[in-house]
């Protein structure tokens, strides 16, 4: 059995909390079908910076860094994707996800 060292349990600690980290808001955006207050610039700066860490892990070849950031760029372009969306699109697909049941029919 092979037992981490304190800087892989780090390392693994960080992995989780930032790829939980973006669970909360990309669920709010799908329950309320609002984008209001979020930046574009902020959120286009973080799928570059997660693209770039997967690119990296990738070519050192180490999972450490390809997994969590596959994860957190899904979720990160997954944000910005309905950022930039239509009202009328992004209800679409927020719909498609958990259907909104306050609704009327």
């Amino acid at each position: 059995m092979i037992v981490p060292d304190s800087i892989q349990i780090v390392g693994i600690l960080a992995a989780i909390a930032s790829t939980i980290s973006f669970v909360p808001q990309a669920w709010k955006i799908i329950s309320t079908r609002d984008t209001e207050g979020l930046s574009r610039r902020m959120y286009a700066l973080t799928v570059i910076g997660f693209a770039l860490w997967l690119t990296y892990g990738i070519g050192k070849n180490d999972w450490a860094l390809i997994v969590p950031n596959s994860l957190c760029l899904a979720m990160a372009m997954f944000i910005f994707a309905m950022l930039m969306m239509p009202q009328k699109q992004r209800q679409a697909v927020a719909d498609a996800i958990q259907p909104n049941t306050s609704a009327k029919s």
